[in-house]
């Protein structure tokens, strides 16, 4: 079974610092090149010019492609408090880049006071952009059931959330990918493909062929209409045909055993 998914290209898989140097535009160039549907744009990378968002979305909007906003910082600080000036600052990067998607990991939910819940209920409203909360690679943010907690308590507040599926992040905090996509796969509105190998001492991310997870049977789980992102390593001496392929491999990618 071929995937019927838009393909969107994470920026980060190109290393920071080549794009640091390069500068995102020059990749959102290079990915619609290779055939991508899509691209997101990462904040940790952003180089804080003046027009540069400005740019960014001139370039969003000549290439026609699906725009992504990940944003590094973390919705609750370590005191539990609502992380308000990251995300104002996330949604309105977000609709500068005509981003429909926001995305973010809930960090220290854990002594999230009540209220802020309604808080940030107020502030989604107001925006015309989607925050898909991503399970990320600490235990208190990317746990299986560190966020069942997180979104039974955002459902007590009438605050139906999606998720952004990582499926290499689960083995950073020790958890199996595959249980955890028949935990949350309804709720499952974006994936990022990872493959995962275990090298001494640490995970690396490694395209899905390559990977030691289960990751056909994860895919499997998943809806089967939602964006893929490549989030792994991309790099070579031809850049564009790299890229090109692995567009590809994860377009045409059969997922049945």
């Amino acid at each position: 079974m071929n995937s019927s998914s838009q393909i969107i290209v994470s920026l980060t898989s190109f290393g920071a610092s080549e794009v640091r140097r390069h500068g995102q535009r020059w990749f959102i160039e290079l990915c619609k090149a290779a055939g991508a549907d899509g691209v997101e744009i990462r904040g940790e990378l952003l180089q804080g010019r003046d027009d540069e968002l400005n740019e960014l979305a001139a370039s969003i909007r000549s290439t026609g492609l699906r725009s992504v906003y990940s944003c590094p910082d973390m919705l609750w600080d370590a005191d539990g408090w609502l992380n308000l000036t990251a995300l104002d600052r996330s949604l309105s990067i977000a609709v500068v880049l005509q981003a429909r998607v926001l995305k973010m990991s809930i960090g220290a939910f854990g002594n999230a006071a009540p209220d802020t819940f309604e808080v940030l209920k107020q502030r989604l409203a107001a925006q015309d952009v989607t925050l898909l909360i991503e399970n990320d690679q600490r235990a208190s943010a990317g746990a299986v059931d560190s966020l069942q907690r997180f979104f039974r308590a955002a459902a007590s507040h009438n605050l139906d959330l999606g998720m952004t599926f990582d499926m290499g992040n689960w083995h950073w905090v020790g958890e199996c990918a595959l249980q955890a996509a028949q935990a949350f796969s309804s709720r499952v509105r974006y994936v990022h493909c990872k493959g995962v190998q275990r090298q001494p001492g640490r995970w690396v991310a490694v395209p899905l062929t390559d990977s030691s997870a289960p990751w056909r049977a994860i895919l499997r789980a998943m809806p089967q209409d939602v964006p893929r992102a490549i989030e792994y390593p991309l790099s070579g001496d031809d850049l564009l045909a790299v890229t090109r392929n692995a567009i590809d491999e994860l377009r045409n990618l059969e997922i049945e055993s």
